[in-house]
């Protein structure tokens, strides 16, 4: 008897062209360009009496970002034998998102808990429902990951880190 989830029927459904793919990273791709260079033009992006002024790079940088995503955007209008193509087949999606959703998970609590707290639960939680482990391994491994994040960044290279209530808390 074969698994639902694995079988050939389900693992190679469609789920979104190549295609359609590459004309939404490109059009992303062109909206960040143009805040980018909307900014610099308000920073200023010309020459200087001291030299460049502090949009001049980054004005050049969305212009050049700008071009590509264009040009891409462009060539992905013409329709073509590899735009059909799927982008990802839904098995391999769902470890996709198996993935993703825990990591925007840990970065959101980040401004809530800190970093250190978050990547704690992030590790124990990632080790015990993805990666099968016990629960008392996986805290272990999520409380051991978090201090010594802790004692690199705070300590070692004296870089501060978001920190939320628990740090706070325990005045560190």
């Amino acid at each position: 008897m074969t698994d639902p989830e694995t079988s050939p029927e389900t693992s190679n459904k469609r789920t979104v062209p190549v295609r359609a793919m590459e004309l939404i990273v490109a059009a992303l791709f062109m909206g960040i360009a143009a805040i980018v260079i909307h900014d610099s033009l308000r920073l200023g992006a010309g020459w200087g009496d001291f030299g460049p002024q502090s949009g001049f790079f980054p004005f050049y940088i969305g212009l050049f970002m700008l071009l590509a995503s264009a040009i891409n955007f462009i060539v992905n209008l013409i329709p073509s034998e590899q735009g059909s193509k799927t982008f990802v087949e839904r098995s391999k999606f769902k470890q996709i998102l198996r993935l993703l959703i825990p990591t925007a998970i840990f970065v959101a609590l980040i401004a809530w808990l800190g970093l250190y707290l978050a990547a704690a639960i992030y590790v124990a939680g990632f080790m015990w429902a993805v990666g099968s482990y016990g629960p008392l391994k996986s805290l272990t491994a999520g409380v051991g990951v978090a201090l010594l994040l802790f004692w690199l960044f705070e300590k070692a290279f004296l870089i501060p880190l978001p920190k939320g209530p628990l740090e706070a808390a325990l005045g560190v």
